[in-house]
C-alpha cells in the first residue's frame, strides 16, 4: 500500500494501541475523535489474496492467520474482525458431520464461502419439550439432528431424574458402543478445535503486540433471529408468529436467557467491551412494524440494555435495510452503543440516530468488488463528510470486505478516512 508511505508512522504500538482504542471510544460516546475511524472486517478475503481457495483457507488455520495478520498490518485499521469462527474450523465441522453448515468442498466449490442452511431442525410441536427442559431437548433431540456424530445421544436418559444412586445406573448409557464411539469422535473435534482456537487466540496477541486492538470479545443475538436462524428455520418461525405466538414468545424468553448469559461469560475478563450482535430477520421486507414490535425489538432490546448495565457495548449489526426502524430502535441509552447498518440510509440514520449511537457502515459490497479506485473515493468522501459531524461514525464496508474486492479498491477505502475524516 504506497499511501501508506505518506502516512505519519509511530513505532511504538502501545500509543498506536491506545490511539485507536480513544478514536474508537470517542465516536461511541459521540464525541469528535482526532479521524473517522476504519473498521476492516475480513473473511476469506486476505486468503484468496494470497491465492488459497476458500476450502485452503477452513483447513490451514496458521496460513489463514498469517495473510489476515499481513493484511491487517497493510491497511492499518483501528478495528479489525478476526477470520473465524468459521474461517479456519474445517477439519472439525469435517469430523462431527455437522448438516447445518455447507463449506468449501463440502456443500459448496472449494472456491466459494460458506453457507448456512435454512432448516427446520426444531418441529413445530416441540415448543413444550423446549419450554420443559431445554438442555435434555437439545441433547436428546436437536443435537441428534445437526450432526452424525450426536446421533447416539437420543440414547441417554432424562438427566432431570438422575440422582443419588441413579447416577450409577444411569452411567450404563455410557457403555453403549455408539455413544463412547460419539464421545470418541467429539474428543478428536475438541482437538481439532482447540489447535485452531490457539491459533486464532496467539493472532489476536501478536496483532495487540502490534498495536491493533481487536473489535468484539463476545457475540450476542436476537432471540427471534436464534429460534429462525438454527432451530425453526425462516419459514417455520415466520408461520410460528400467526399459529402459535404465544408458544414462539415463551421460547425466545427462555432463549434471551441463554443468549444473554453466554455473552456475559464469553466477555468475563477480556480488556474489550464490544458485543458482536449480528441480526437478520427483523428488517424491511420481513416483518411488519406491529411484528417488530412484538417479536423482534422489545427481547432484543432487553439484551442491549442488560449487556450496557454489564459496563460492554452491544455493537448490533442491523443486515439489509431497517429504515422504517429508525426512530424505534433509537430508544437505547445515548452513546451507549454502535449501529452498523448494510444498506439502510446513512444520511437519515445520522439525523435519526446522531444523538444516541454511534453509527457504521455502509460502502456497498458492489463498488468494492466492480468499481475504480475512484468511484471507491467519492462515495467514501461523500459518506464521511456527510456524517461525521459530532462525531459517532465509523467507516466500513457494507459487509465487510467481500471475498472478491478488488486490492486497489480496499486501498481507497483505507485511505479514506486521513484524506477525508480528520477532525479539527
Amino acid at each position: 500500500m504506497d499511501w501508506k508511505r505518506d502516512t505519519p508512522i509511530k513505532l511504538d504500538p502501545e500509543v498506536e494501541f491506545a490511539a485507536r482504542e480513544k478514536r474508537v471510544q470517542d465516536v461511541i460516546e459521540l464525541r469528535e475523535p482526532d479521524r473517522v475511524p476504519f473498521y476492516f472486517s475480513i473473511r476469506f478475503w486476505p486468503s484468496n489474496q494470497a491465492g488459497m481457495s476458500c476450502e485452503e483457507a477452513m483447513y490451514d488455520p496458521a496460513r489463514t492467520a498469517e495473510v489476515a495478520r499481513q493484511s491487517i498490518v497493510d491497511f492499518q485499521p483501528d478495528l479489525y474482525q478476526v477470520p473465524a469462527p468459521m474461517i479456519m474450523h474445517g477439519p472439525a465441522l469435517e469430523t462431527i458431520g455437522l448438516h447445518s453448515l455447507a463449506w468449501p468442498g463440502h456443500g459448496t466449490d472449494p472456491n466459494v464461502s460458506f453457507q448456512y442452511l435454512d432448516k427446520e431442525f426444531m418441529k413445530a410441536d416441540e415448543y413444550d419439550d423446549y419450554l420443559f427442559d431445554p438442555s435434555g431437548y437439545f441433547l436428546k433431540t436437536y443435537l441428534p439432528r445437526i450432526a452424525d456424530v450426536f446421533a447416539p445421544f437420543g440414547k441417554l436418559p432424562d438427566f432431570g431424574y438422575v440422582y443419588h444412586t441413579r447416577s450409577i445406573v444411569a452411567a450404563r448409557s455410557f457403555a453403549d458402543p455408539d455413544i463412547k464411539r460419539a464421545f470418541e469422535i467429539l474428543g478428536q473435534a475438541g482437538d481439532q478445535q482447540s489447535s485452531a482456537m490457539s491459533v486464532v487466540q496467539q493472532f489476536g496477541r501478536d496483532l495487540a503486540d502490534l498495536g491493533f486492538p481487536y473489535f468484539s470479545v463476545s457475540n450476542s443475538s436476537a432471540p427471534f433471529d436464534l429460534i429462525a436462524d438454527f432451530y425453526r428455520g425462516s419459514k417455520g418461525a415466520m408461520l410460528d408468529m400467526f399459529r402459535q405466538p404465544d408458544k414462539l414468545l415463551a421460547a425466545m424468553e427462555k432463549a434471551r436467557a441463554f443468549i444473554l448469559n453466554a455473552s456475559l461469560a464469553n466477555a468475563k475478563g477480556k480488556r474489550g467491551k464490544l458485543v458482536f450482535i449480528p441480526l437478520h430477520w427483523g428488517l424491511d421486507g420481513f416483518m411488519s412494524p406491529e411484528q417488530f414490535n412484538t417479536f423482534y425489538w422489545p427481547q432484543l432490546r432487553s439484551i442491549i440494555l442488560d449487556l450496557i448495565d454489564a459496563g460492554l457495548v452491544p455493537y448490533v449489526f442491523w443486515e439489509g435495510d431497517c429504515e422504517t426502524r429508525l426512530e424505534t430502535i433509537a430508544d437505547i441509552p445515548p452513546g451507549k452503543a454502535i449501529y452498523k447498518f448494510e444498506r439502510t440510509d446513512m444520511f437519515k440514520a445520522k439525523d435519526v440516530l446522531g444523538d444516541v449511537v454511534c453509527i457504521q457502515g455502509n460502502v456497498p459490497g458492489s463498488l468494492l468488488n466492480a468499481g475504480t479506485p475512484d468511484e471507491v473515493d467519492a462515495y467514501c468522501k461523500t459518506l464521511i463528510q456527510g456524517v461525521k459531524k459530532g462525531g459517532g461514525f465509523i467507516l466500513d464496508g457494507a459487509v465487510g470486505v467481500p471475498d472478491e474486492a478488488r486490492h486497489e479498491n480496499m486501498v481507497a477505502m483505507a485511505q479514506s478516512v486521513h484524506k477525508y475524516g480528520v477532525y479539527g
